[in-house]
């Protein structure tokens, strides 16, 4: 069983100098790489000078998310890609209990381990906590962060499967990686694994989050809250997401709906003074139109693999969490 650790980096010298020692340390199951996306900081003479058991992959330009780890991916040979990134800070065995996992769940195509605050380690992560799911409308949410409310982690979610698991670190097997096409260059950044995760389940596969592992995660450490580049690819992606993977017989009202709440949201920034957050939503949906109208290379999953369409929490998270007030994934009504 091989399994290679890829950690996508751009400009990312510091979050290294700081983590890879850690990689490098608690995962001896793994061989280590660090596929550089065209970085313009010291990362690669980093790497070179300090690092020599890590094998670097070096392109020249920003590939993005999605694209810098297909390029790096088809490069490597390995039972199981682990994509991470730069600001992870792994506990001591982290990786065996996923790939225990995975040898006792031959239908799991993907996990991840808990993602816990890198500051505050007793609470969960933004970026995917104990494991994720979606709404009704595609707002995606994890066991332990319903929007930016984070539970602090008193073992409350045991391992399970779930609808997705976080980029941040994700582990999947790289046959079945290829199998639905990877992650979607077109995404560039953001909820390409979620739509990666979607993907595998529609194919018959299942996701798992898994307890007896985690991580520590700075987050935000490529494109931080409140960035509008961050707001404009969040909002055209989530369309997108939708648009590929929902049931045809659902997909015109559920598409209709979003957009209005993203209509609302985009009224809220705009009465609120926060003009390049609006701007980030109109150009997010004009995008989106014209992925729909003009691109034709549309990367959906082989009619062939087509197993199933999957569904996830049936509720509104947004009205749940704003209005209903529910600030906990254990208060939930699946």
């Amino acid at each position: 069983m091989s399994v290679a650790i890829v950690i996508l980096n751009f400009n990312g010298e510091g979050f290294l100098q700081k983590f890879l020692p850690d990689v490098i340390l608690n995962s001896p199951e793994g061989k280590i790489y660090v596929a550089d996306n065209g970085s313009t900081d010291n990362s690669v003479q980093l790497v070179k000078e300090h690092f020599q058991e890590v094998t670097l992959i070096q392109w020249p330009n920003n590939l993005g998310y999605a694209g810098g780890y297909n390029f790096a991916l088809k490069q490597i040979e390995a039972d199981y890609f682990v994509l991470m990134n730069s600001d992870i800070k792994p506990e001591k065995n982290w990786l065996s209990p996923l790939l225990s996992f995975f040898e006792l769940h031959p239908s799991c195509a993907a996990a991840q381990p808990y993602l816990l605050d890198y500051q505050q380690p007793e609470y969960f992560e933004y970026a995917g906590a104990a494991g994720g799911y979606w709404d009704q409308l595609g707002y995606p949410f994890s066991r332990g962060r319903i929007f930016n409310h984070l539970e602090k982690n008193e073992n409350q979610y045991p391992t399970s499967f779930v609808n997705w698991a976080t980029g941040a670190c994700l582990i999947v097997k790289s046959e079945l990686y290829w199998k639905v096409g990877g992650l979607d260059d077109y995404f560039f950044a953001h909820m390409e694994e979620i739509d990666l995760c979607w993907r595998l389940q529609r194919a018959g596969y299942q996701i798992a989050a898994v307890a007896e592992s985690k991580v520590l995660h700075v987050g935000g450490g490529t494109l931080a809250q409140g960035n509008p580049f961050k707001t404009y690819l969040n909002f055209r992606n989530n369309l997108i997401l939708l648009y590929k993977n929902t049931d045809p017989t659902k997909k015109f009202n559920t598409l209709f709906l979003r957009m209005v709440l993203d209509g609302i949201a985009g009224v809220r920034f705009l009465i609120q003074g926060e003009i390049k957050q609006f701007i980030a939503v109109l150009r997010a949906h004009t995008h989106f139109y014209k992925y729909v109208l003009f691109f034709k290379n549309k990367q959906n999953l082989p009619e062939k693999l087509q197993k199933k369409y999957v569904t996830s929490y049936q509720r509104s998270i947004v009205m749940d969490h704003f209005f209903r007030k529910i600030k906990k994934f254990s208060d939930l009504k699946f």
